[in-house]
């Protein structure tokens, strides 16, 4: 994979607008709506994915239907200069976190954290502010999504799958 800046045009960015919004549509799909063969897309879409364009197909799942119903941000706080791959480590260590990230202001760390349940939450918690190097955690739970099509409030979108014409959820490229 190429690790230098990509170069792509409007029909390149064209073909990612498409996939963000469903993943499955087909070559053919996007080509006719772009303007190019088949052919011609799979052969874009394989360039955006050897450049780093395009990093990956994601199924988008809606957490509450895999028991995940409480979800909560927590800013994390660290004794002295915790350095990023130490806190890399940590969040690794819990399925619960679902982003983690590194933050300018007062934090050290957001994380994203998904649970059954606030007694769930409340442990994953515990687990976190065991390690010698936390010194507090804010938390702030998630009462409702205001934007319900965003990749953290999972997925919403219905598409019909063009095998069985069953209903699934829609596909994000990340």
């Amino acid at each position: 994979m190429n690790s230098g800046a990509a170069s792509f045009d409007e029909l390149d960015r064209k073909i990612i607008t498409a996939l963000m919004a469903n993943a499955r549509t087909s070559f053919a799909e996007i080509g006719t709506s772009v303007g190019l063969s088949a052919t011609a897309v799979k052969r874009r879409v394989d360039r955006l994915r050897d450049t780093g364009v395009i990093t990956g197909f994601t199924a988008t799942v809606k957490p509450s239907a895999l028991g995940w119903r409480t979800e909560a941000y927590v800013e994390v706080y660290c004794e002295g200069a915790a350095p990023p791959r130490r806190l890399a480590e940590v969040v690794r260590n819990h399925p619960e976190i679902t982003a983690a990230m590194t933050v300018t202001g007062g934090a050290d760390a957001l994380l994203h954290v998904r649970a059954r349940d606030v007694e769930h939450f409340e442990e994953v918690l515990e687990r976190i502010r065991v390690e010698p190097f936390i010194r507090k955690t804010i938390s702030v739970m998630v009462l409702s999504h205001l934007i319900p099509e965003s990749p953290e409030a999972g997925a919403t979108q219905a598409i019909q799958e063009e095998d069985t014409g069953s209903w699934g959820d829609a596909a994000v490229v990340r």
